[in-house]
């Protein structure tokens, strides 16, 4: 299999070499590359974007329309403006993106949200995940309807395919470095390997931030801003609210038994903390780089039981809509005071796919915590029933 993978990049990278000898390779954004642009020494700072909990990226616009991102162990990418050239005397590290990016490869699956709240789906050309992966409507329209196609997951991506539709930027995960061979032949093919973190922002809102990100890449970081601005303003009147008082456990029952929870210093603690609840678990940490940690029942028995409020964290085995449902997963649960006076929550499978969504959830959060019959709809939270109904 590595023998062919190899013949299929050498195929690949002969194909490339012939079509930039014979037709200009890419054609516009080829002639943006071998056109010398301005000496990089003589550009200045317009604006350092402001990040207000972020911290895993940052992004300096500089004149003439470029802009720098920086992601800290994952690499710095400055987007040229369509239809100019790369700065001379850039530093070597430095990988220039050309806009307008439209045809990229996607394999860090939440990152789709983003480009649906800037009305830019139709970027995504190539998808790691294929339909059936996907809870984010836009995106299984898209595949269903050939305007995106499944290139293969980011661990076994179809190189020829990636080629073939002259993909222009590959978004990946932090997963992508337990498959470093991947990244390698992807960029020996000239494509670009962008490895996102949100995932390592501890804050909620600092997840949210990195729409910016996606708005500098796609030329529409104003309203990127203005969109991240509009769900801090909405969370922002529970920053003032005192503490409730309630403790709220986050879990999930692995396939083995054991209980899957967050680490303290995990954002969904923040969340809760936000909400204005204390999370059961508040000095949990382990020697793991993981955000979770894996606890026997009866461990967490001894932590969880007396928890005001229980929330199912459904995105790994499905939902869960009864108290039934619960108990067949562990009878232990019986005894749980969240369990007795059924104040028992669960996720849509859709959260983790919805980074934007994560103001949403603290204010779900917020209102169980705060009103036990949540009136009204919630976005993010079900409360399991007595009954199967």
């Amino acid at each position: 299999m590595k023998m062919l993978t190899k013949r299929i990049i050498c195929l690949l990278l002969l194909g490339a070499l012939v079509l930039g000898l014979f037709s200009g390779c890419n054609g516009e954004k080829t002639a943006q590359t071998q056109a010398a642009g301005p000496d990089w020494s003589t550009f200045s700072v317009v604006r350092q974007v402001p990040l207000q909990h972020a911290t895993q990226f940052s992004l300096t616009e500089y004149d003439q329309g470029y802009t720098l991102l920086d992601i800290p162990t994952s690499g710095r990418f400055l987007i040229v403006p369509a239809g100019a050239g790369v700065p001379q005397g850039l530093d070597a590290d430095v990988v220039p993106l050309h806009a307008p990016l439209d045809r990229m490869y996607l394999a860090a699956t939440s990152s789709m949200d983003f480009f649906r709240a800037l009305g830019s789906v139709p970027a995504i050309r190539l998808s790691g995940t294929d339909v059936n992966g996907w809870y984010i409507q836009e995106a299984k329209d898209a595949l269903s309807s050939g305007a995106m196609r499944f290139a293969g997951k980011y661990s076994a991506p179809d190189y020829e395919l990636i080629f073939a539709e002259k993909c222009d930027l590959a978004i990946e995960s932090t997963m992508i470095y337990h498959s470093p061979e991947v990244k390698e032949q992807l960029e020996k093919l000239g494509v670009p390997v962008l490895v996102e973190r949100s995932s390592y922002e501890e804050d909620p809102l600092g997840r949210m931030e990195w729409i910016k990100v996606y708005g500098a890449l796609l030329g529409k970081l104003e309203e990127a801003e203005k969109l991240f601005d509009g769900e801090v303003k909405a969370v922002e009147p529970l920053l003032d609210q005192p503490q409730t008082g309630k403790t709220v456990a986050f879990f999930y029952i692995t396939a083995t038994g054991t209980v899957n929870v967050r680490k303290s210093d995990d954002y969904v603690p923040r969340m809760i903390s936000l909400a204005g609840g204390d999370y059961v678990f508040p000095d949990l940490s382990s020697g793991s780089a993981l955000s979770t940690v894996n606890m026997t029942m009866e461990s967490f028995y001894d932590g969880a039981k007396d928890a005001d409020l229980l929330i199912y964290n459904s995105t790994i085995d499905g939902e869960l809509f009864t108290l039934e449902e619960l108990l067949q997963k562990s009878a232990f649960l019986k005894d749980f005071k969240a369990v007795r006076t059924g104040n028992v929550w669960c996720t849509g499978k859709n959260l983790f796919q919805e980074p934007m969504g994560l103001g949403k959830l603290i204010l779900d959060m917020h209102r169980v915590l705060t009103d036990e019959n949540a009136p009204g709809e919630l976005t993010y939270l079900h409360k399991l029933t007595a009954g199967g109904n």
